[in-house]
């Protein structure tokens, strides 16, 4: 396969909804398959960074390093999804939740609001739902003007809630408190 093909030279790219079009370059869909892209490199950061901590804890809960791999191809076929050929399986929401489910029974209750942080790696789950929450803001956006597979905004919008309760699992698991917000 080769990587450079020369025809987006010039901004613009083909997409492939009914039929392959071409668009611009900054094209509101081609901005969430950017965003997208962007969440599955950060996903890979924290995978990566997650190997060590795991070493320490294997899946007492449920929760594996498989589970980020299932997650950042569910990420890729998303991209698809949005697409003509959807490719994001139709238990990948549930499969969130249940995993929310699993990791909540373990952390204390919130009582308060927290700020992102605590230990490095719960820091880069909480990019990871930023980045989450702003190509889920760009997939609204592009759904007004093509066809968004519902499932893919309910993949997103649950997947933030996934990084941000995961966020607080990986202080869970590292010692590390959550930070709560003072007040100024």
């Amino acid at each position: 396969m080769k990587i450079y093909t020369k025809t987006g030279d010039a901004g613009q790219t083909q997409v492939y909804v009914d039929k392959p079009i071409r668009v611009s370059k900054h094209d509101p869909l081609i901005e969430c398959y950017g965003a997208i892209d962007e969440l599955n490199a950060h996903m890979g950061l924290l995978h990566a960074q997650l190997q060590e901590l795991w070493s320490h804890h294997t899946s007492e809960h449920g929760i594996s390093l498989n589970w980020l791999t299932r997650i950042q191809n569910n990420l890729f076929s998303a991209g698809f999804a949005m697409s003509a050929s959807s490719r994001l399986p139709e238990s990948a929401v549930a499969e969130l939740e249940q995993q929310i489910d699993t990791m909540q029974r373990v952390l204390a209750p919130q009582t308060q609001f927290i700020l992102p942080g605590g230990s490095v790696l719960a820091s880069q789950a909480h990019v990871c739902r930023t980045v989450c929450r702003r190509a889920e803001r760009q997939l609204v956006r592009a759904s007004e003007h093509t066809d968004i597979a519902a499932p893919v905004l309910q993949f997103i919008n649950r997947l933030s809630d996934w990084l941000f309760v995961f966020a607080r699992y990986v202080n869970l698991l590292a010692n590390q408190p959550d930070t709560p917000v003072t007040p100024a």
